[in-house]
């Protein structure tokens, strides 16, 4: 029986071209949200969920941080997708006959010199592959679609130029989540730990908390904070951190931060993609 990762967006969106790259051979499962692919995998419909949580050039995604923690799901891998945005057409259009470029805020942020050079009206989408489902269903020769070869593929339009993003290196960071933990055995190289946590509302409880990551050894490659349920007072943060939670290093760390927190949930513990060791490397 063929497995199914599921994925927020219609076919043909970076995050159905993350899933097949990461996955070949796996069925891609479309959702409308965050939420409904999540649920696809509590339920059983699918095995995995391919979530985005960052972008190289736009920063986080809104929505995933605040879903993860309740979500019932673990994290189990990630995955980093390029993303190179083609300028996408039906037939008959030209690169001198378009007037509009249609796709999400994100995506029309990271093209603008292409539509300042064309002289383009950006139109706002749901998302990448949905404009481009809209251009093909539409016709005619001056709307285009601002998204993936994939999307060109499935919706039969042609690609009237390629790589039009702004900036090299465009990059996206999805977390793989599962319904079951998948824990590497201690000892296992190369590993991430996500979890989120909550600090106490006494002085200096941050600093004190991530005190003992750097007391330890040990290496933090993300934090972010964020407002939960609206509130200002109550902050919470995602982190990220080499190593596996039973080294002796990370250990004392969660320790030291569980005794700051009022809360603290481990999120997954995975091997690091081949992307992350290969930028890495260098430094």
């Amino acid at each position: 029986m063929t497995k199914v990762i599921a994925f927020q967006g219609l076919p043909g969106a970076y995050s159905d071209l993350a899933c097949r790259a990461a996955y070949p051979g796996w069925e891609t499962l479309p959702s409308p949200t965050f939420e409904a692919a999540m649920e696809a995998v509590r339920d059983g419909r699918a095995e995995l969920a391919m979530l985005p949580c960052e972008n190289s050039l736009a920063g986080r995604v809104p929505d995933i941080h605040r879903l993860l923690p309740d979500s019932g799901l673990h994290v189990v891998g990630e995955h980093f997708q390029a993303v190179e945005h083609c300028l996408l057409a039906p037939k008959g259009a030209t690169l001198s006959s378009i007037k509009r470029a249609h796709s999400h805020p994100m995506a029309l942020g990271q093209v603008l010199k292409i539509i300042a050079e064309m002289k383009l009206t950006p139109v706002i989408e749901a998302d990448t592959a949905g404009a481009a489902h809209l251009i093909a269903e539409r016709g005619g020769v001056e709307d285009a679609a601002i998204a993936s070869k994939l999307a060109a593929e499935i919706y039969g339009l042609d690609i009237l130029k390629e790589n039009v993003e702004d900036a090299e290196g465009n990059t996206t960071r999805f977390y793989v989540m599962s319904k079951s933990a998948e824990m590497p055995s201690l000892g296992t190289p190369d590993c991430v730990t996500t979890f989120v946590f909550r600090v106490r509302n006494i002085p200096a409880a941050l600093y004190k908390a991530l005190g003992g990551f750097a007391t330890n050894g040990v290496n933090m490659t993300k934090l972010e904070s964020y407002m939960l349920d609206g509130h200002f007072t109550a902050t919470q943060f995602l982190c990220d951190v080499d190593g596996h939670p039973e080294e002796p290093g990370l250990k004392r760390a969660l320790e030291e931060l569980a005794f700051f927190s009022r809360e603290l949930k481990v999120l997954g513990t995975y091997h690091a993609s081949a992307y992350r060791l290969d930028q890495t490397s260098g430094d």
